[in-house]
């Protein structure tokens, strides 16, 4: 078992506290690593050292820091298997969705790193004579960091990644659930002797205590962070005592929409991906589902199926497994409750509905039928293995339901019909909406939410521009 340390200033460092954190296999129950309980004291010394590694890694050529961010990638690359070991055993992730999210966290450090030349800034014409408006974009500064659990190696690298190419050093808090995989990439930064001390470091501890001090702190300039809608709550009221720029992606609870116009195999598929893709345990996993009522009985039937299909077990015991364990005895808890809860309300058990017969925290694949839309579990997010189901008679009904929602982070429309695809799309509020196909976002495109779904965003262009401030200077010259 391994016990971790933070990583401050280009050097591992103890905590100034006492306290421990066990770390739990989801799959087995068993505890896996330690990480320290840090504290404010060592918040403050992990930005104290960002801080004063700023300006030196700011001024660094963008093309060296380009190269920096690739070699990263290179790094992981080189330690793929043990990069996805460490994410089945700490997280529970079946072997195909591990080796995809490391295979995207080293492209993602390879698609930021052609960034370094491509950050530009605009030569704005003046309305005097002899004067220029030059916008420049500069590196915003030190940047806090908030991973979570569900995809800790993607989304420490879609923040690492960005922040050092737009010239911003960082502090780092992993999840107090999956720190393992950021401690292992944390001995390819240690091993880099390019990389100056300060510009990369981690404090591992609870997002109460750790989140809080990084999300106030007057040394930040801003907070990446991804997680829970009440999380981001609290760190914008943290933020807001400094007036610090906020990133956050938040909850969701994203409509899929069936129409009788849509290939009914692609459209099963795609939502049994969208809904089981890492237990539901993602932000933009399909939450509910709104179909067409003269198709309904047929989509049902075809999703029990593929629900059925799914094998569960422990993912180091077989590359065989399609879906791994909740995370935690609470998550499996909260998501039986909840289903619990909706038959309460009158939905009807299709499949599923029970833990399976297995240690660890595993919850069967659910379809929830006879659902009415004002349910509790058609308006909360899941975060489980849970697709609640519903049917609507015209399009705009479905529209009406899908947008009646708190959260606005993505959504999918099933239809060949394409003035029915257009519509839908023009008329969904979501940041997100994937048209015949399941849900996972592009590292060149821009995955944002709207409403209580977040703030800025990230991938792509957009992405990397919000780590940028903006600077004008208006250039007078003598003729």
């Amino acid at each position: 078992m391994q016990t971790h340390q933070m990583y401050v200033n280009g050097e591992y460092i103890k905590s100034t506290g006492d306290e421990w954190i066990d770390i739990i296999n989801p799959a087995t129950e068993q505890v896996i690593s330690k990480i320290p309980k840090g504290t404010e004291e060592d918040v403050d010394k992990a930005v104290e050292a960002a801080h004063q590694a700023q300006q030196a890694w700011e001024l660094t050529p963008n093309i060296e820091r380009g190269k920096i961010v690739r070699k990263l990638g290179d790094k992981i690359a080189e330690n793929r298997d043990t990069f996805i070991d460490l994410l089945q055993e700490e997280q529970g992730k079946d072997y195909e969705l591990a080796s995809g999210e490391v295979d995207l966290a080293i492209d993602y450090f390879h698609y930021m790193s052609e960034w370094a030349r491509r950050i530009e800034g605009e030569i704005v014409p003046s309305d005097r004579p002899n004067e220029n408006i030059l916008v420049y974009k500069k590196p915003i500064g030190v940047v806090a960091g908030i991973i979570p659990w569900n995809f800790p190696i993607f989304i420490l690298a879609r923040k690492v990644a960005t922040a050092l190419v737009t010239g911003c050093t960082i502090v780092i808090k992993p999840s107090q659930q999956t720190p393992n995989t950021a401690m292992e990439f944390t001995k390819l930064v240690d091993a880099m002797e390019e990389i100056p001390a300060g510009v990369y470091n981690v404090v591992t501890g609870t997002g109460s205590e750790i989140g809080n001090a990084l999300a106030s702190h007057k040394k930040v300039q801003m907070i990446t962070m991804t997680g829970s809608l009440p999380a981001g709550t609290k760190v914008m009221e943290a933020a807001a005592q400094n007036i610090t720029k906020v990133n956050l992606e938040l909850g969701g609870k994203a409509p899929a929409i069936v129409t009788q116009h849509a290939d009914l195999d692609l459209a099963a598929k795609a939502i049994t991906t969208s809904r089981l893709a890492n237990g539901g345990q993602a932000c933009t996993n399909a939450e509910r589902l709104y179909v067409h009522e003269s198709v309904a009985e047929e989509l049902s039937q075809k999703l029990i199926q593929a629900f059925e299909a799914t094998k569960l077990g422990d993912p180091r015991e077989s590359k065989d497994v399609t879906m791994g364990p909740l995370i935690s005895q609470d998550r499996l808890e909260t998501v039986e409750g909840m289903v619990k809860d909706a038959v309460s309300q009158g939905a009807t058990v299709a499949t599923g509905g029970e833990r399976a017969d297995l240690a660890g925290f595993f919850y069967k694949p659910t379809i929830l039928t006879n659902v009415t839309h004002d349910s509790d579990i058609m308006r909360e997010e899941i975060f489980g293995p849970v697709l609640p189901m519903t049917t609507f008679s015209t399009i705009e009904e479905a529209i009406d339901m899908a947008n009646d929602t708190v959260f606005g982070l993505s959504s999918s429309i099933y239809t060949d019909d394409l003035n029915e695809a257009m519509r839908v799309v023009n008329e969904m509020k979501f940041g997100e909406t994937y048209v015949n196909r399941e849900n996972f976002e592009a590292v060149q495109g821009y995955h944002a939410g709207m409403r209580q779904s977040g703030l800025g965003g990230a991938d792509g262009k957009h992405g990397m521009e919000d780590f940028l401030a903006t600077q004008v200077v208006y250039m007078q010259y003598k003729k």
